[in-house]
């Protein structure tokens, strides 16, 4: 008589992978190896999804990694009761690639508007930078009649944004002889520069 062979199914076998969401709760705790095979159980459709999605396939494979990294970051907060693990990766996956859609989305729209803006600007806009070019040429012209104090005042107060007793600090003068070179600097540039009082 011969004996019956009992066939113990695949998933009961002592070598058995584990299923995603147990692997998924081993790496809420930091199982490095979890995650390696919990990795390859769902990047194939994660990536599948996500390639349909965002359709470019260097893009759609920065947006899988970005999904893995937040997969490993975030698998603490993955509750076996809202769903099964795959469903909690594929809507991270999906959350991912509508984001980077819309992101690309927005910087095309962007350029867009900026390119259109530069093809409709006024002609007066040559004649502005050419007057504020012809401005920066006289005020430093006329920075150069001033006295090497003055100026060198007038630079560290106003160009380098110092107040005047930094200004004071810097040059190791009192504060009341920096206030008399800006003071006297300025009334020289604005006569220079034909400023009406």
């Amino acid at each position: 008589m011969r004996e019956r062979v009992r066939r113990v199914p695949h998933t009961a076998t002592a070598g058995a992978e584990p299923d995603a969401d147990t692997l998924l709760q081993a790496v809420a705790r930091g199982d490095e190896q979890a995650f390696e095979k919990l990795y390859d159980l769902v990047i194939g459709p994660a990536f599948g999804l996500i390639r349909r999605v965002v359709r470019d396939p260097a893009q759609s494979e920065e947006v899988a990694q970005e999904v893995m990294v937040e997969l490993w970051r975030t698998a603490a907060r993955y509750s076996p009761d809202r769903g099964s693990a795959m469903t909690w990766v594929m809507t991270l996956a999906h959350r991912r690639a509508v984001d980077r859609v819309r992101s690309a989305q927005s910087a095309a729209d962007r350029e867009t508007r900026v390119s259109a803006g530069e093809s409709s600007r006024p002609f007066d806009e040559v004649a502005e930078i050419v007057t504020m070019k012809l401005e920066h040429e006289q005020v430093r012209r006329c920075l150069g009649t001033l006295t090497d104090l003055q100026r060198e005042s007038i630079t560290l107060a106003y160009y380098g944004g110092r107040t005047y007793r930094e200004v004071g600090e810097l040059l190791d003068t009192p504060l009341g002889t920096i206030k008399t070179r800006l003071r006297d600097g300025l009334i020289r540039l604005r006569d220079c520069l034909g400023v009406a009082r």
